[in-house]
């Protein structure tokens, strides 16, 4: 690792120095020999993964509980009192409810930790001469990074290089104001905040390009350091995970209650005080749905690794139940609605357009309608070389010659390549002795360039900006005055282009003495290039399946106003005419201030177009305080504020800046509007399924709870032992629930509005369904014992058993009883789902090796009952499913006659 001393003055030498310390060059980088050779001796560039949970803490978090403690103490109290076999079945339930516990939560936590890895970061590095694209893990002391506005530092680095660079350091120094980058060396023992030469690891760029030597990787960075002070901090439960926290809690003092009013009253009738006491922690076992977390965990993490299946990986737990009740949803054009796929389809120029055809890999330019051959235009010579200058798309060697870069920038390389200029072609003409970061308030970038002694600027930038600055225009014969006339007919061209849906691209050049002009004053215009993107196959029915579901759709885009409206009327946004505003509109908008009319207007608008980033947030905002749950897609480090405001942040993962990335909730691998859709049926599924299995296994608890406490508290015989308990627990409760917890959901699932966040788990109608199954297992279970006991005469043992046998099938046909009441009875969501006719069997083949094996049935108390106890058992235990079915279809159909 690199020695303190060297960490410590770092920022104390001048570039030369770093370079020299570190035997690198910064033109060239280190060769790729070093770098295998340096790896070996500092490592990867990584910070301590300190979430990695180790197996055998997974195995030891199953044994923690207060539930695991209460069988402990039964099982305890069983071998004191003589009961071994009590004492060793219990030992083994609690085995086995671990393993299920430590095998599921296991899974979870390795599929988490396999969906981090793939969002590794990416960095870009010059090795050998050349510019790649490596992920960060690879860097090593002496790297020579590549900086630009978004990127995420990932490395200490010795800045050598910087054009109008800031980074914000608010991780390190809670400074909130970007930072300016310089060169120079800086006094040994400037604090941290104020070593301007330095980018830290974890800082984001905001703005500018720069380059710099790395200095310290991995846990002897900056962000290592503060690392390794958080290492015992402790990540706060999920929104989920707290509710169901309080679901239990509200059940643990009145089952206790319960359980106790109930060992008493059967003492007072006279049953024996041991098997009374074990009875009573029983039933409070057997009343908590010790299941639930691990259900819980299985279901979210089985949702989540669905996600990730079509490409949207979620980063944060909660916001799994988020998603599910998205009411809005603010998406970008580029690359989510279209494709991001720009090719250069024509330059308007001075006189004349040109059109760009392509047969295959051919690419020729022609005149519309036969009307001249453009080879030898001035105009198009010069705007296919500004195309090349002005540009910072590179090579990606290791892609098989792909570029790295802007979309629109890589479309200008390819065409003027088809024309044999390249970067190379035109190096020993113009000599770059500048380059101007992409200013986005200005909304134009440039390059100064050397050439025959005087200074040439290259920009390119949005046409109505660029057209403000333009004083002359270049034609055929050479620049002439740009006349008022004039700039109206160059504006009427460019929004005629926008307006068929093809993105326009000003290009302007000028020449000077010397290169500390203003670059974006005193322009020649040279053309307009218009690219066209296409809209994405699948996005209009995703568009009509998010309205489908209540969700509505508004498109907020930097693009110009023509342009986003002609693609949000291919992709079908809106009910009716398009309503657009520009950021000029919106100029004044503020949540807090705006007065009721034009706060109306805004959000009752489709399209927001040329939107500054600050403008993005106050939006956010403004829909949150209207009651919208806000879901918000982003590509680039001005979205992260309102990203990080929206209640859903949602990144691009192929085209999106890592800062973007951190702010978000998910990020999509594909960049496409259908996967929000896909992932938001997702979320709403996963929310829907832990409803399900929260129901059924509160309705199986309840009943167990009523019938042991009914029986005792009126003096009748104790129709289930404590084991039998246990074991429904472990049989009826899990499997069935787990089952629940896989469900891939029904086509009602995107066809409803979405729920209120606030909404509880279990609402009003759920706690009604959780009484009404569990007091018709109730008394299915006490009729049946009842009926055995006094009717039949099976005997007070053969009675427990049919009680056993009533209540463990009712509890298994109790799945069906959770479906959606607008479903069909027979085909649904639980008949289809083949995890619950699978659990259904699983359970069923346990039930007969319980009753059948001859050492587990006399520990459990069971026997053959008899034809006629079985018969007994099986009708009654249908008698709950008929009940619920019932009630079932009588919501439905009060629900639907709007009663």
């Amino acid at each position: 690792m690199e020695t303190t001393e060297t960490l410590k003055t770092a920022f104390a030498l001048d570039a030369g120095e770093i370079a020299e310390r570190y035997a690198t060059q910064t033109a060239r980088g280190l060769a790729d020999a070093e770098v295998i050779r340096r790896r070996r001796v500092h490592g990867p560039n990584r910070l301590r993964e300190h979430k990695t949970r180790s197996a055998f803490l997974i195995l030891a978090h199953q044994f923690t509980g207060i539930i695991v403690w209460l069988l402990a103490a039964a099982s305890v109290l069983s071998l004191v009192l003589g009961d071994l076999a009590d004492a060793i079945a219990i030992v083994i339930v609690l085995l086995l409810n671990g393993a299920i516990g430590f095998f599921t939560e296991l899974r979870a936590a390795r599929s988490m930790e396999a969906l981090m890895r793939i969002t590794e970061v990416r960095t870009r590095v010059r090795r050998d001469g050349q510019v790649r694209e490596i992920d960060a893990h690879e860097l090593v002391p002496g790297d020579v990074v590549v900086l630009e506005a978004g990127d995420v530092v990932t490395a200490d680095l010795r800045l050598v290089t910087v054009s109008n660079l800031f980074c914000d350091e608010s991780l390190l120094t809670g400074e909130s104001v970007p930072v300016a980058k310089q060169t120079a060396s800086i006094a040994p023992g400037t604090g941290v905040a104020d070593r301007t030469n330095m980018a830290f690891s974890g800082t984001a760029v905001t703005q500018g390009l720069g380059e710099g030597i790395v200095v310290a990787t991995g846990m002897a960075t900056q962000l290592g350091h503060i690392s390794t002070l958080a290492e015992g901090a402790d990540a706060d439960a999920s929104p989920l995970e707290q509710r169901l926290d309080k679901l239990g809690q509200k059940l643990v003092w009145l089952t206790l209650a319960l359980a106790t009013l109930t060992s008493l009253a059967g003492i007072l009738w006279g049953n024996s005080v041991p098997e009374m006491i074990k009875t009573g922690v029983a039933l409070a076992v057997a009343a908590i749905p010790e299941g639930l977390p691990v259900v819980a965990t299985l279901c979210l993490a089985r949702g989540m690794w669905r996600m990730a299946a079509r490409n949207a990986i979620v980063t944060q737990l909660s916001s799994v139940e988020t998603l599910g009740a998205t009411t809005l949803i603010l998406t970008d054009k580029t690359g989510t609605l279209t494709e991001n796929r720009m090719s250069v389809v024509s330059y308007l120029l001075d006189g004349n357009d040109i059109e760009v055809t392509r047969d295959g890999s051919d690419v020729s330019f022609q005149v519309p309608g036969g009307g001249g051959d453009p080879a030898g235009s001035e105009s198009l010579d010069w705007a296919l070389r500004i195309g090349v200058l002005c540009n910072t798309a590179q090579p990606d060697l290791h892609d098989g010659g792909a570029r790295i870069g802007d979309p629109m920038e890589i479309a200008l390389l390819a065409v003027a390549g088809k024309a044999d200029l390249t970067r190379t072609s035109l190096a020993a003409d113009f000599r770059e002795v500048r380059q101007y970061a992409f200013d986005p308030e200005r909304k134009m970038m440039a390059t100064a360039f050397s050439r025959n002694g005087d200074i040439v600027y290259a920009v390119k930038g949005a046409p109505e900006f660029v057209l403000e600055v333009s004083r002359s225009v270049l034609s055929d014969n050479g620049p002439r005055d740009m006349s008022e006339r004039d700039l109206t007919e160059w504006r009427e061209r460019s929004d005629h282009a926008a307006s068929t849906g093809q993105r326009v691209l000003a290009l302007a050049m000028k020449t000077a003495a010397t290169d500390d002009e203003d670059p974006y004053e005193g322009l020649t215009l040279v053309a307009l290039v218009c690219f066209l993107d296409p809209l994405r196959e699948d996005v209009p029915a995703a568009i009509r399946a998010s309205q489908d579901a209540g969700v509505r759709v508004v498109m907020m885009t930097g693009d110009h106003a023509d342009t986003a409206a002609k693609i949000a009327q291919e992709a079908g946004l809106g009910t009716g005419t398009l309503k657009v505003m520009t950021g000029r509109d919106l100029a004044g908008i503020d949540p807090a201030t705006s007065d009721e009319e034009m706060r109306a207007h805004v959000l009752q608008t489709d399209v927001f177009a040329r939107v500054a980033p600050d403008t993005k947030l106050k939006l956010v905002s403004l829909f949150q305080e209207q009651g919208h749950v806000v879901a918000m897609t982003g590509d680039g480090v001005n979205d992260a504020p309102a990203l990080k405001k929206a209640d859903i942040g949602i990144a691009m993962g192929l085209r999106g800046t890592q800062v973007a990335r951190e702010a978000s909730d998910i990020i999509l691998k594909d960049d496409a509007f259908a996967t929000i859709i896909a992932a938001m049926r997702q979320g709403r599924t996963i929310f829907e399924n832990i409803r399900k299995f929260v129901v059924y296994l509160m309705s199986c608890n309840v009943s167990e709870v009523l019938i042991v406490g009914i029986a005792v508290g009126v003096g009748l015989p104790v129709p289930l032992l404590p084991l039998q308990i246990l074991f429904l627990n472990l049989v009826t409760d899990v499997f069935p629930a787990f089952a629940l917890g896989l469900g891939r959901g029904d086509d009602e699932t995107m066809s409803e509005p979405p729920r209120d966040p606030n909404e509880p788990i279990i609402d009003r109608k759920r706690w009604f369904l959780i009484g009404l199954l569990g007091g018709a297992i109730t008394l299915a279970t006490l009729s049946a014992f009842m009926l055995a006991l006094f009717y039949l005469d099976l005997g007070a043992d053969t009675a427990v058993v049919v009680a056993f046998l009533t209540l463990a099938l009712a509890q298994l046909w109790n799945v069906f009883s959770v479906r959606r009441p607008s479903l069909a009875v027979v085909r649904n969501e639980i008949s289809r789902n083949p995890y619950v006719w699978a659990a259904l069997v699983l359970c069923l083949g346990l039930l007969a090796i319980a009753m059948g094996h001859p050492a587990l049935a006399d520990v459990l108390g069971l026997h053959w009952p008899g034809p006629d106890g079985m018969l007994l058992a099986v009708s009654m235990s249908f008698l709950p499913l008929v009940v619920g079915q019932i009630f079932l279809v009588l919501s439905y159909l009060r629900t639907s006659r709007g009663l």
